[in-house]
């Protein structure tokens, strides 16, 4: 499926910014030699996005993407406790990488030909996407949204796939998630369309809601890494670490330990 048209420009504008910086202040990343020399894998994660990376109770990361850094730092260096987590703004996730303040990034990042150009991104260990979270039981399928107000972030990239699938549904732009629910709370919307990964954690910590069971897209989540050639040990290592936890089948196990969703293809709607 090709990129949403505002998706495309933000993926655009990302790209100049990073032409634009000022490289000579920035370090460089870690060789695959030096992250052994240190004995300590370095990874951006998100802190706030149940059920992905956040914090439980005693404040301690937790969540399926920091299950990932952990084995990969027991796969790379021997012990799932040689991992610094560092958590980041969406806004920095690559900058991070691409400035060597960390060795790689584990942040729900989507995986984007705009973004190669600038980081190098491993094999999808998820398939994200967006999904339609609701409290209304008689609500199952796109067509019992016909006429129904659906809440959807302002400017993002579901707004498109929600005219192509949903066309007779009423898309009222929201700012925040906490807005969209304010919106569910009162009746003034019927559903809420986002990221199944995010509406998965709202859904933990609301349980009176449910994801309807169809995905309006994929989009790969990848780890991101340094570009260029003098990271290529990183990135085998990474890479066949991933390709083995799909064909054993640690990462849907982990999957749905969190609740995660596991994306079929029967699963998302036809295009036609």
């Amino acid at each position: 499926m090709m990129q949403p048209e505002g998706k495309r420009i933000k993926d655009f504008l990302l790209v100049i910014a990073f032409c634009l910086w000022p490289w000579g202040q920035v370090g460089k990343a870690a060789e695959f030699a030096e992250i052994q020399q240190r004995g300590q894998l370095i990874v951006a994660v998100k802190d706030n996005f149940r059920p992905m990376g956040f914090r439980e109770g005693s404040g301690n990361l937790q969540g399926f993407e920091i299950d990932i850094a952990r084995r990969l730092a027991q796969e790379l260096l021997g012990s799932p406790e040689a991992v610094e987590l560092v958590p980041v703004e969406n806004r920095d996730r690559l900058a991070v990488v691409i400035s060597g303040q960390v060795d790689l990034a584990i942040a729900r990042v989507t995986a984007t030909p705009s973004r190669s150009r600038v980081v190098y991104f491993s094999p999808p260990y998820y398939l994200d996407g967006a999904k339609i979270i609701t409290r209304d039981p008689s609500i199952r399928q796109p067509s019992d949204l016909a006429g129904q107000a659906i809440a959807v972030l302002n400017a993002s990239s579901t707004i498109p796939l929600l005219e192509f699938r949903v066309p007779q549904g009423q898309l009222v732009p929201v700012d925040s998630y906490e807005q969209a629910r304010l919106l569910l709370e009162s009746g003034s919307v019927r559903a809420f369309a986002a990221d199944a990964s995010i509406l998965t954690g709202w859904v933990q910590q609301y349980p009176q809601y449910r994801l309807l069971p169809f995905q309006l897209s994929t989009q790969p989540l990848a780890v991101v890494m340094p570009k260029g050639l003098q990271y290529a040990q990183l990135h085998s290592r990474v890479n066949q670490a991933i390709a083995q936890w799909h064909q054993d089948g640690w990462l849907q196990e982990r999957a749905e330990y969190w609740g995660l969703p596991v994306v079929e293809v029967t699963q998302t709607l036809p295009l036609e």
